[in-house]
């Protein structure tokens, strides 16, 4: 059973290796900068908020408004100017012909059996989108969703796909231009043809099927106003009985003040015999409800009646519950109890709590406990008695996908990668513990070639950080080397490592690839996620600005060769680096970030990250902490901020594009040196998911083109 997910202050640093030839190739990287030409004009508002007596002007606030002609013209003069700059970078093409090239392999992912036929999602290599096949046995292999079909642009994707308990219906949701509203399609599995209307207007939701009656799923009542940024809080549970219109969909839960969540997930037992209910608050903390389904009008049944844990079904065995839970176990541990009498105090220990982060999941008549060592993987089995059968012997570090399949599967699978291994699917034998080589991996990168090392530094207040590092091997620490330093640091989000066409494609070029295990993930569980949230948030920023300088003091690289990379989140945390620390490195790459943190909570669903943030509502004390940091507020003038490129989607309905529009206008208009501040903003684009490949070639093209462009260099290398 898989739980439904929603989703540096430090002192001036010194440069090293100031030697003649690097100097040269500054001066190449302040020429080649100058080459902006002017930016459009950004009109000012006169917006002035006060927050506990303190005036605090917001000149760019009308261009929060996504459905304004205003801002439209806004959006299409920075992409002028931005992509005329992108197009003078002279490797530019280059960069994208090669991108090309290594991506297009073919890529398959582990199979799943659902009724009669086995599937598995598919990339011929450049296709925009997965496709998803079938086959019985012994018979040949044929698409069934081709979601490149679903647009003409490949722009609308495949979000999510469930079969009913035996197989013979599925139901998909789509989503259009990126944008989290969702469609869910229901289909004949046979014919594949529509069995009747998509449901619309659908949010963060699962699909989960009661046998093969309907299925559960969840959304907020269309707000008014802009369907981007208008804001949503309180997500509502339905029951879609098949062949009924969505009109008279049963509402489950948090119709209620009572029942009032920002976010709302109903899953259903394998053996169709429960219903868990999780509401939340916040992106973390959940109580959680049970109702038997096979008694008719049961009722709810409260097993957390608090938000003070994260705690989800596992599985079950009849009337007894396995569930995951960090309540007094902030590294996670599974536990068992009746599902007559589910509370907390009657909960039993099954696999207890250790010093590593437990991430568990079922398949074979098994428990595979997956442990985060130092943001690595290592997997155990168990069985339902508790008893550990043995340790699974993966390939080598990395990271495993989960371990799971239904309680009758004797082969399960898993894939494994790492920085610098592209990703291979293996197949396991639950009775025999054996890997067997199932789907090898076709990218045609020699990581032999390639070098991945965890390295520990030491932030600022004596914590020490893990980051992994990886580049080609023969590297030459003399301080030149074009790095890209990446990071999160927040939600409880663990990096763990994964092999990416792009970054191989940068490694090429002789770019280091470092990635930072700052505070605020889950990398080393709760305490860890803790120590990087509201008023801790400043750890997060002075853990990145640590490694910046471990990188730079063991001569990786220097200031003049290092770029910032972070999304989301992330790119709050590159927006608050690079404002608090510009002269650490000379580029700065923000994507989709958080970067207005006194409004963030106003728009969509942003009122649920305030248990990472907190709001400048909260207190006066948390209003001037986030003022201290907030990207938007602290671009000065007359400072000389890193080369910029700032990107993000106009269709972006999770952290909504005024982000990093006001962001963007804050630098142009207060950049005091030569290097570039540009806003590259995708058309008919989200915060990232389904994304076409094409797109996304095209972007990393532009990002790393402009970020060695701006290093000086002058030529790929051969």
């Amino acid at each position: 059973m898989k739980k439904y997910t929603l989703l540096c202050l430090a002192g001036l640093l010194s440069a090293c290796g100031n030697d003649t030839t690097q100097s040269q190739q500054s001066a190449a990287a302040v020429s080649q900068a100058s080459q902006v030409t002017s930016y459009p004009v950004t009109r000012q508002g006169d917006v002035v908020e006060t927050y506990f007596g303190k005036q605090v002007a917001d000149p760019y606030r009308w261009l929060e408004d996504d459905r304004s002609d205003e801002t439209a013209a806004w959006v299409k003069a920075e992409n002028e100017v931005t992509f005329d700059y992108l197009n003078k970078i002279p490797y530019r093409a280059a960069l994208k012909q090669r991108l090309q090239e290594l991506w297009n392999y073919e890529k398959t992912s582990a199979p799943f059996v659902e009724g009669e036929y086995r599937y598995f999602y598919k990339n011929d290599g450049l296709q925009n989108q997965y496709v998803v096949y079938r086959q019985k046995e012994g018979a040949q292999a044929e698409v069934f969703l081709d979601p490149n079909t679903f647009s003409s642009d490949g722009t609308t994707s495949l979000a999510q796909l469930s079969f009913s308990k035996d197989g013979s219906i599925a139901a998909y949701s789509i989503s259009e231009g990126g944008s989290d509203w969702r469609k869910i399609i229901i289909i004949d599995v046979e014919t594949g043809k529509k069995i009747e209307e998509a449901l619309v207007d659908v949010k963060f939701s699962g699909i989960s099927w009661f046998n093969n009656e309907g299925f559960y799923y969840s959304s907020y009542d269309k707000p008014e106003g802009s369907e981007l940024s208008a804001k949503t809080d309180q997500h509502k549970l339905y029951y879609h009985q098949l062949g009924q219109p969505q009109s008279q969909d049963a509402l489950v839960f948090g119709g209620t003040a009572e029942q009032k969540r920002r976010y709302v997930s109903g899953t259903v037992s394998d053996d169709g015999r429960y219903l868990m209910i999780s509401g939340a608050l916040s992106t973390s903390g959940n109580d959680l409800f049970i109702k038997d389904l096979t008694v008719p009008n049961s009722e709810l049944i409260n097993v957390l009646d608090h938000h003070n844990s994260d705690t989800y079904l596992l599985h079950n065995q009849g009337s007894k519950l396995f569930l995951v839970t960090n309540l007094n176990a902030p590294n996670q541990k599974v536990v068992t109890v009746d599902a007559s009498d589910p509370a907390p105090e009657n909960w039993t220990d099954f696999i207890v709590e250790t010093e590593n982060v437990l991430t568990p999941s079922v398949g074979g008549g098994y428990i595979f406990a997956e442990y985060m060592v130092d943001a690595t993987s290592k997997v155990l089995q168990f069985d339902l008695t508790g008893k550990q059968v043995r340790e699974i012997n993966l390939p080598g570090i990395g990271s495993v996908s989960s371990i799971e399949g239904k309680p009758e599967d004797s082969v399960l699978y898993y894939s494994f990668n790492n920085y610098k291994t592209p990703s291979t699917i293996y197949s396991y034998d639950v009775n025999t513990g054996k890997s067997t080589v199932y789907a090898a991996s076709a990218a045609k990168f020699n990581s032999a070639d390639y070098v991945s090392t965890q390295e520990f530094y030491t932030s600022k207040d004596g914590t020490k950080i893990p980051m992994i590092i990886t580049h080609k091997k023969g590297l030459e620490l003399n301080g030149k080397n074009p790095t890209i330093l990446y990071g999160y640091g927040g939600f409880n989000v663990s990096l763990t490592p994964r092999f990416s066409v792009a970054n191989a494609v940068w490694m090429e070029q002789g770019g280091v690839y470092a990635v930072a295990n700052l505070r605020g993930g889950g990398e080393y569980g709760k305490e860890w996620h803790k120590a990087g949230t509201q008023l801790n948030k400043q750890n997060v920023f002075d853990d990145f600005i640590a490694a910046g300088e471990y990188l730079i003091s063991q001569q990786y690289t220097a200031s003049d060769y290092l770029a910032i990379r972070g999304g989301s989140n992330g790119g709050l945390l590159v927006g608050a680096v690079m404002t608090q620390r510009p002269d650490l490195m000379k580029v700065a790459l923000p994507a989709v970030g958080v970067l207005d943190m006194l409004r963030y909570h106003t728009f969509t669903a942003g009122a649920g990250w305030a248990y990472d943030y907190g709001t400048a509502e909260q207190s006066e004390e948390m209003f001037k902490y986030l003022l201290a940091y907030s990207p938007v507020q602290n671009v000065k003038s007359g400072v000389s901020y890193p080369a910029t490129l700032v990107t993000t989607g106009d269709h972006d309905d999770r952290v909504v594009p005024a982000h990093s529009f006001k962001f963007a206008a804050e630098l142009q208009a207060k950049q005091a040196g030569n290097a570039p501040t540009l806003i590259r903003i995708e058309t008919n684009a989200g915060h990232g998911a389904g994304t076409p490949v094409s797109k996304t070639i095209e972007q990393y093209a532009d990002i790393f083109g402009f970020t060695l462009y701006n290093m000086g260099v002058k030529e790929l290398a051969k």
